[in-house]
């Protein structure tokens, strides 16, 4: 018996198509829901373990979770400037990061942490204009003072400590920064690596820079307690796992309107430690945080050309 194949694409819907639409949605809604969480968590054990060992734990755990993936892929030799851009986005967005930002949520609640992580993409947009070359326009710097004056709120309005606010405001706010330092680099080094090897690399130097900080990481580790979990919860699910399902969902939908879909990190860590914490930031600094999001889109709004 002979068999015969169609070439009718009615019949060969799984050759032409690709996943089912809900399946990128799926990944990026586990993503938002993993970024929110960590927010929650980091404000949960602030006290209970220093910022130095929150994050030098929890990048050693994301590192060890991608290094099968990175021995799968293949190691690609970095150039000399490649090197140089490995170790800044690894200092800044995984070393100075995790330390700014654990440091900071001692002093802020997550929902607030969140509502500042977003001014990021200001700063990425402002020190685009001198590393790359893109043009300063009007739509820019309104952003950028809009999105300023939503942090500005955020911090009158955060705790009625005003000194213990503002260093955490301040130092969320560095964080927001070396976010954008780390999108920046690895703009450049994805060019030509693979972002396996990149996040790897990035993981190591960060938790290299937090282990000087990380006196109780040990004793952490042989207590074997609740601390211990909640840094492997860190590592694993909000470092690897999210970055995992961030990076299918781009793959399959819109740049632009996935990443639109990060200014619900917020809203869903104010609800996460709500429910789970019995936290809710004050009512200014919704106002803020509003703000802030508002100057993001106008620094993405491009001006019409002549």
């Amino acid at each position: 018996m002979t068999t015969t194949h169609s070439t009718d694409p009615e019949t060969t819907p799984a050759a032409t198509t690709g996943p089912a639409p809900w399946l990128p949605v799926a990944a990026g809604g586990i993503t938002l829901v993993m970024w929110a969480s960590a927010f929650v968590v980091i404000r949960h054990v602030a006290h209970d373990i220093s910022p130095g060992a929150l994050g030098s734990g929890r990048l050693l755990v994301a590192a060890l979770v991608v290094l099968p993936l990175l021995l799968r892929r293949g190691w690609v030799a970095p150039t000399r400037r490649e090197w140089t851009l490995l170790a800044l986005g690894g200092i800044g967005w995984f070393g100075v990061y995790n330390l700014a930002l654990n440091a900071g949520e001692r002093h802020v609640d997550a929902g607030t942490a969140a509502m500042i992580i977003q001014i990021g993409p200001v700063i990425v947009a402002v020190l685009a204009v001198p590393l790359f070359g893109e043009r300063l326009h009007g739509w820019l710097l309104a952003g950028m003072v809009v999105g300023f004056a939503g942090v500005a709120v955020i911090a009158r309005g955060s705790s009625t400590d005003a000194d213990a606010s503002l260093l955490g405001v301040l130092l969320v706010l560095l964080a927001a920064a070396m976010y954008a330092v780390g999108v920046l680099t690895q703009k450049v080094l994805l060019r030509r690596l693979p972002s396996v090897q990149v996040v790897f690399v990035s993981f190591l130097t960060g938790a290299a820079i937090c282990l000087p900080f990380s006196g109780d990481l040990p004793g952490i580790v042989a207590d074997g307690g609740a601390e211990l979990w909640w840094i492997v919860y860190l590592g694993v699910l909000p470092t690897a796992v999210a970055f995992t399902t961030w990076a299918y969902a781009l793959t399959h939908t819109d740049a632009g309107a996935l990443s639109l879909t990060t200014f619900l990190v917020p809203a869903i860590a104010t609800l996460i430690a709500w429910l789970t914490i019995d936290e809710v930031p004050p009512s200014l600094t919704f106002v803020g945080g509003a703000l802030a999001i508002v100057g993001v889109l106008m620094t993405r709004r491009r001006p019409k050309k002549a």
